[in-house]
């Protein structure tokens, strides 16, 4: 019995265990995203990134480089799957993008370029022209490698003397008694090493923990230039690029990363707040729907975020911002504004930055396919002609008609004519709804954007206006109050990289010029 008895115990035990060994829970593999990091932002990148994994759980494989070396690998290992690219330099970011590396741009902070020596140096070195005495020894990035070494020939290259350039000067005394080295840190760990009496560094590598106690930042006019910015790009080799944009906005959040780049001596810009799922509102003129829509979903579904998009006349999303604006409250109040027309941003200009005119639409008189019972704007105001147009306080559309038909002379006549018995004069609250009348035989005529009615082609005839007023602009604005201008200029960037979406609705598509929204950040508080 006993025997029994422990066999059975055996069996019992190596059940359970096989069982316990095939339901064992595998721990999840950690996420890993690879970064290339310009090497003189070394310190800043390494503390972030080590919060991020502690509160996210996402580990950030750093590599380091000069800017443009980095650069020149993503070119070189094009299969490789890296997911990010931070420069000293917005110049290398913007290079990826030109060269098909990099999609989003996510600026950081300025920085400038400043004489470095060591506290207790001897040789009094005080001005760039002290770099060039025959008794001190100075290290420079090489410019063909490092942002320090580019921005460095770029400010002296615009400064002659005796002839001849700065850098020409600076390149003979480095070649003669100094060194180029291939990174900002490569210089500065030469200038504590005693191997070099002075170097050209960015002021944020002084500031570095591990410098700044024993380097000193001699700033000189002829480094005083336009300073560089710092920026971070999300690469199209990356296999994951929400999760990559994920990190570039904690890196640039003006709580969270940014601080750090700050106490390290660089000046951010006035970033993003954090949130790990941001939502974002968008109010959109009607007409803007048939091309804005599925940019918005694939915006959405890239970034990780919540667009809150809606759609109606213009009239009454400028009357909801006022209705909020009034009760003086953020809650609800859009972060971004696509108008169907100028005319109704300008209502509301003073909540919202600069715009930038994205495509223009004509209006147009939809009317049967096959009817000639309007021919002309004149035909309006025929007795018995059933009309729709769009009512002037409720949509943009309604507000161009009344212009357009009072301009010439017709507008008062329309209006007189919606009173008389029998006579059908129909006011609708936005665009959307002015074609589907025609459609359905509701209405002989109703002026519309030729977008609606080109979804409708089949079942309607054009009939076009000869007034210079006949056209509609589209502008895109980033309201003053909102905390995520920059992921609201991520937006635009994709609306305006659609062109052809623009066109194939039947939209004149505006080319955005250096100056747009996306890139301008003087539009920032």
């Amino acid at each position: 019995m006993w025997v029994l008895i422990v066999t059975a115990l055996v069996i019992i035990g190596l059940s359970v265990a096989l069982l316990s060994r095939g339901n064992s829970v595998v721990p999840a593999k950690t996420q890993t995203l690879t970064m290339y990091a310009a090497a003189g932002m070394r310190t800043a990148v390494e503390q972030i990134a080590h919060e991020y994994e502690q509160e996210y759980g996402t580990h950030i494989d750093l590599q380091y480089g000069g800017s443009n070396t980095l650069l020149n690998q993503l070119q070189v290992n094009e299969f490789e799957t890296a997911d990010l690219y931070l420069a000293a330099d917005d110049f290398y970011t913007d290079k990826a993008v030109e060269l098909g590396l990099a999609a989003e741009v996510l600026p950081i902070g300025h920085q400038r370029a400043v004489i470095a020596v060591r506290k207790d140096q001897k040789k009094e070195i005080q001005s760039l022209a002290d770099l060039l005495r025959d008794d001190v020894t100075v290290a420079v990035a090489n410019p063909d490698q490092a942002a320090i070494g580019k921005a460095t020939r770029r400010l002296l290259r615009k400064i002659e003397v005796d002839g001849t350039t700065r850098w020409n000067q600076l390149e003979a005394a480095v070649t003669q008694h100094g060194v180029f080295k291939p990174t900002v840190n490569d210089v500065s760990n030469d200038i504590k090493l005693g191997a070099v009496d002075a170097g050209i560094v960015w002021e944020t590598t002084v500031a570095m923990p591990s410098n700044r106690d024993e380097l000193q930042a001699i700033p000189v006019p002829e480094l005083e230039g336009e300073p560089d910015l710092i920026s971070i790009a999300v690469l199209n080799s990356s296999q994951q690029p929400t999760a990559a944009l994920k990190f570039a906005r904690y890196l640039t959040a003006s709580d969270k990363g940014l601080p750090v780049f700050a106490e390290f001596g660089a000046h951010p810009v006035d970033g993003d707040i954090w949130e790990e799922h941001p939502q974002m509102n968008f109010y959109c003129g009607a007409v803007n729907r048939r091309v804005v829509e599925d940019v918005v979903t694939r915006f959405e579904e890239r970034e990780g975020v919540e667009i809150n998009t809606i759609y109606d006349g213009c009239g009454i999303l400028t009357g909801r911002m006022k209705t909020i604006e009034g009760q003086q409250t953020s809650l609800g109040f859009p972060d971004v504004y696509m108008a169907c027309d100028v005319y109704y941003l300008d209502n509301v200009r003073e909540w919202f930055q600069e715009a930038a005119n994205v495509s223009d639409v004509e209006i147009v008189i939809a009317v049967p396919k096959g009817s000639d019972v309007v021919r002309s704007p004149d035909d309006l105001i025929k007795p018995g002609v059933r009309v729709a147009i769009g009512q002037p306080e409720q949509c943009t559309i309604g507000a161009l008609t009344r212009r357009m038909l009072d301009e010439e002379g017709l507008y008062d006549q329309l209006i007189e004519k919606q009173s008389q018995p029998g006579e059908v004069v129909v006011e609708k609250s936005s665009s959307a709804l002015l074609v589907p009348d025609v459609v359905t035989g509701h209405v002989d005529a109703a002026v519309a954007y030729i977008t609606d009615v080109l979804a409708n082609e089949d079942r309607v005839d054009i009939v076009h206006f000869t007034s210079p007023l006949n056209r509609a602009v589209q502008p895109f604005s980033i309201a003053k109050s909102s905390e995520h201008k920059y992921l609201a200029r991520r937006l635009f960037r994709q609306i305006v990289n659609s062109p052809d979406a623009f066109k194939s609705a039947g939209f004149n598509y505006r080319e955005q010029e250096d100056s747009s929204i996306e890139t301008t950040e003087s539009n920032l508080p």
